[in-house]
């Protein structure tokens, strides 16, 4: 499958640009015009695109997405809002109009029922909002909810859902390999589940 991945350049989402061409897929990086694309091989495609201001036809020819985007940590609540709320719901929007096979979104632990008044809640809001924006689009779907993550490769050796020590670490890698299995995979059609590296 051709698929779309939204955050393609950051820590995870180029461990899953990676997991994706194992898997037999062709990864489509969604860029911006400033993005330091040096961590792609040469086979990987490029499109460009700002999460903050997408095309109608960003999902063009794509099978699938993955929104692995992320604002980063800092910046400000303006552009949380911009890109892990406003930005992944008009993806979904796109994706909805170009009637693609799944939607997987990296969530984060916490978006299902964000406490505002925590120091993340802004975040988690952002996380939240879209993450219901997705259930409610009518794609299928999957939503990967890890815990704190770490910068490491991982084992693959995981929990999910009700196992999980929500103190606990995820491994990049880990996620990236559960991000890339998600979108076939029909034990992840319409489930949202909290994920940590065992």
């Amino acid at each position: 499958m051709n698929i779309l991945v939204a955050g393609a350049t950051g820590k995870t989402g180029v461990r899953l640009i990676e997991e994706l061409k194992s898997n037999g897929h062709s990864p489509v990086a969604l860029v911006r015009d400033s993005s330091d694309t040096s961590g792609f091989s040469s086979d990987v495609t490029l499109r460009h695109g700002d999460l903050t201001e997408l095309n109608d036809d960003v999902c063009d020819g794509c099978d699938a997405v993955v929104f692995a985007a992320g604002s980063g940590g800092s910046t400000g609540p303006e552009m949380t809002e911009k890109v892990d709320r406003d930005g992944a719901k008009r993806l979904i929007d796109i994706a909805t109009n170009a009637k693609v096979f799944r939607f997987v979104m990296l969530s984060t632990v916490g978006a299902e029922n964000p406490d505002t008044d925590s120091k993340l809640g802004h975040y988690l809001q952002a996380k939240h909002d879209a993450d219901e924006h997705l259930k409610a689009s009518g794609l299928s779907y999957a939503i990967v909810r890890p815990v704190a993550l770490t910068d490491e490769d991982g084992t693959r050796d995981m929990r999910f859902g009700d196992d999980v020590d929500v103190k606990g670490k995820a491994a990049r890698g880990d996620v990236a390999a559960v991000l890339a299995q998600a979108i076939d995979d029909p034990e992840w059609t319409g489930k949202a589940l909290h994920m940590q590296s065992a």
